[in-house]
């Protein structure tokens, strides 16, 4: 059981591949448009903690990522994901295990499909894949190619918009071990909002509902998440994030930060 901890503490922390205006969770339509990059440099840190009295255990763990998108297209883009992850079990003070390394790289392709510019209402289709490079014996990835999409709505106002995102994701394992405790297919619901507080100044809010991960009791994740995004130059965006669980298969709190240049 123990060399399965480290998969179900990244599973948990990444039970659905996200690229969006960081910290939230929720994608919006917007792409770069033709021959523009965007590069992101994120960061999170969670924590998670059981008690099965007399027993105390606490999951930790977190990434880095970098973050490139490209306009093939002023309505589609291409995002390239490379995570770097860790994982740590503490059973009372002493750690029981401890993995870290490079994770599995995720493709995307963003197609901005509609657009009625005079309800501000957009939509857009995004295909996933996720590309195996991280070592699946120490949990640090599936071992095998996985593939999602996800259908994105945003509508916008003079200082707020809204996000929705619904999406289907089939995760193939390379490990007996992972297909026993794992489920291949997860459903994910989501819903964002953006305020413009002051010109440089966004409040950002998301609540997402996912299928668990493990086949396990509980049905559901779920999490709330708030945020800010400081604009320090039309080009370059500074955020700082906390993300609530909702419900036990959750995980507790985690805590992020990036920053965004657009070039």
């Amino acid at each position: 059981m123990i060399k399965k901890l480290p998969v179900i503490i990244l599973a948990i922390l990444w039970s659905v591949p996200a690229f969006a205006a960081h910290p939230l969770m929720t994608d919006d339509t917007g792409t770069q448009g033709r021959g523009k990059f965007q590069l992101e440099l994120n960061g999170e840190h969670s924590t998670d903690h059981e008690l099965a009295d007399p027993i105390y255990t606490k999951e930790a763990g977190g990434s880095v990522a970098a973050t490139l998108t490209y306009g093939i297209t002023d309505d589609i883009d291409l995002v390239v994901d490379f995570p770097w992850q860790w994982s740590s079990l503490y059973d009372g003070a002493n750690i029981i295990a401890n993995d870290k390394g490079i994770s599995d790289t995720s493709i995307e392709l963003k197609w901005k499909f509609f657009e009625c510019k005079p309800h501000e209402l957009s939509l857009a289709l995004k295909p996933i894949v996720t590309i195996p490079t991280g070592d699946e014996q120490k949990g640090l990835g599936n071992g095998r190619l996985s593939e999602g999409v996800v259908l994105i709505a945003t509508k916008e106002w003079e200082n707020r918009a809204l996000h929705f995102n619904a999406g289907f994701f089939h995760n193939s394992y390379g490990l007996e071990q992972d297909k026993a405790t794992f489920k291949e297919n997860i459903w994910h619901t989501s819903l964002a909002a953006e305020v413009h507080m002051t010109e440089k100044l966004r409040a950002v809010a998301d609540f997402c509902i996912t299928s668990n991960t493990e086949k396990a009791p509980d049905p559901c994740q779920a999490f709330l998440l708030g945020g800010l995004i400081y604009s320090v130059a039309n080009d370059f965006d500074l955020d700082i994030g906390i993300k609530a669980g909702l419900n036990h298969a959750e995980t507790d709190k985690t805590i992020l930060a990036g920053l965004t240049a657009r070039f």
